[in-house]
């Protein structure tokens, strides 16, 4: 069934079966298509042009059991709330009800790590989880800052400016410098809850694009200079990203 009259546009969304559907035009796509985007949690309907856009969304509301199997698939949501565990880049990390400000409290005397916000009566909610966010964020910068600054040293390329932010596309990405200024490198903050060698090397191939802007044979060589092979830390990204990417929502 075509939509008559509906004039879809690359990127506008409808929902099919519950699930969120983005429509998008690949010029190099043979045919429509149809997968999961399990880091975002949506079903990205592909056309090869703008004018096969309505076919696109009618064969998304055709395959909509098909679409509804895919999106069981994902993991559930994972609140946050005082009481639980997190791994943050390998280590345990508890979630405490605290007072004043949201904080991170370092492992000692046995203890693990423990992160403290407020809470209202104890419990979690949206407020409980931002201050936690903000925590995890903080030591995402502070760790991969640290990294990014022995990797670029050890490719002998200046320190790149390092930030964090809730990218669901990559969990990093580099821009060269400017007219001379610093490069500038971009991480999730949610590599914070992967172990820490799969974030390390996610640090070690952005540092690899400040002298290689490609995939290419020497990018992959400087990578491997730098932390040895690289399809473990991807094989674990593609199977547990959205599993990070489920934290929080």
């Amino acid at each position: 069934m075509i939509f008559p009259g509906k004039n879809w546009a690359d990127g506008d969304r409808l929902e099919v079966a519950g699930a969120a559907v983005t429509l998008r035009v690949n010029r190099r796509a043979r045919r429509v298509s149809l997968r999961l985007d399990r880091t975002r949690r949506e079903i990205v309907a592909t056309a090869p042009s703008p004018r096969r856009l309505p076919e696109a969304a009618a064969f998304a509301r055709e395959r909509a059991g098909w679409i509804a199997e895919r999106m069981a698939e994902l993991p559930d949501a994972t609140p946050v709330h005082p009481g639980m565990t997190l791994q943050v880049f390998g280590e345990p990390v508890r979630l405490e009800a605290g007072t004043g400000r949201a904080k991170w409290i370092p492992a000692a005397g046995g203890e693990p790590a423990r992160i403290a916000a407020m809470a209202v009566d104890g419990n979690g909610g949206e407020g409980y989880a931002r201050a936690v966010i903000l925590i995890l964020k903080k030591r995402a910068l502070a760790v991969l800052g640290e990294r990014t600054e022995v990797y670029a040293a050890m490719l002998g390329a200046a320190a790149p400016r390092v930030t964090v932010a809730d990218a669901k596309g990559r969990w990093g990405s580099c821009r060269p410098g400017i007219r001379g200024g610093a490069a500038s490198i971009r991480y999730s903050w949610r590599l914070a809850l992967a172990p820490f060698e799969v974030a390390d090397y996610v640090a070690a191939h952005e540092c690899a694009h400040l002298l290689e802007l490609n995939h290419g044979p020497r990018f992959w060589a400087h990578v491997r200079a730098l932390v040895g092979e690289a399809k473990p830390h991807r094989a674990w990204l593609r199977a547990e990203g959205a599993r990070l990417h489920a934290f929080g929502r």
